[in-house]
């Protein structure tokens, strides 16, 4: 439903169901070695110290390392400390070592990274409209159309308009998501992300955003278009991302 400009019109956002502690803490820092935070070689802070920062305890703090230890992010030395890998020394992660959950997430703040997080607008199960591209060889003429506002570190920074295919569950909730669409994908849905391809554009801002994205209905922005498919090549995904770049950039790095 379009977001009236009467304030009394305005739904209320739905907050999407985070991830565990335990993974939020990975990611945040899978993407604060990304953007260069930490250093290859370094040592990071004790376990004790690292629960006092993040506001966890200590025994989720190990889970989380312990997880990017197994990604090939992290090594840990007998009693020495925990190190953040060099390039050099990368090694394939185990077999049964996840991805990064948001490892195609693209959006950073300005002084890098930042933990991703979502409130829901809206998810409708609509026909495809002839603008969406085909999911999935056709298989349903059916597809979900989720509207949500974009966070890093509790800052709102995009708003997003995602189409995914509807042969995967005939009725969906906004109750049923996660903030993290491509896990929810792939632990409720049965398939994962393993290609995008993102086109950057200017666009105006649509006429739903609601009122906590900083930017108004119809100013120019950064406009992302993505298309994305599954392991198996199958399209399963568009969207468009309308990005405040006042607060966070597009950022994408090749080794």
């Amino acid at each position: 439903m379009p977001i009236s400009s009467q304030p009394s019109m305005a739904p209320q956002l739905t907050p999407a169901k985070p991830l565990p502690l335990f993974l939020r803490l990975a990611e945040l820092l899978a993407r604060g070695i990304a953007a260069g935070h930490y250093q290859a070689g370094e040592r990071l802070a004790p376990e004790s110290e690292l629960s006092l920062s993040l506001n966890a305890s200590v025994g989720t703090v190990r889970k989380a390392l312990a997880l990017l230890e197994s990604r090939g992010l992290l090594e840990r030395k007998q009693g020495s400390g925990t190190y953040v890998r060099g390039r050099e020394q990368d090694s394939p992660p185990s077999q049964t070592a996840s991805r990064n959950i948001y490892e195609f997430f693209r959006l950073e703040l300005e002084s890098g990274g930042g933990l991703p997080s979502a409130l829901l607008i809206d998810l409708k199960k609509v026909r495809k409209p002839a603008a969406v591209p085909t999911f999935g060889g056709g298989a349903s003429p059916f597809c979900y159309r989720l509207r949500r506002l974009r966070f890093l570190n509790e800052t709102p920074v995009a708003v997003e308009e995602i189409w995914f295919d509807a042969r995967h569950r005939e009725h969906l909730r906004i109750e049923d998501l996660d903030e993290a669409l491509y896990h929810f994908y792939e632990t409720e849905l049965g398939f994962w992300i393993s290609r995008a391809e993102d086109r950057l554009k200017v666009g105006r801002v649509p006429d739903w955003s609601p009122a906590q994205f900083q930017l108004a209905p119809g100013q120019a922005c950064c406009k992302i278009e993505r298309k994305a498919w599954s392991s198996g090549g199958t399209l399963e995904e568009f969207s468009n991302t309308w990005v405040d770049t006042r607060l966070a950039h597009y950022v994408a790095r090749w080794s």
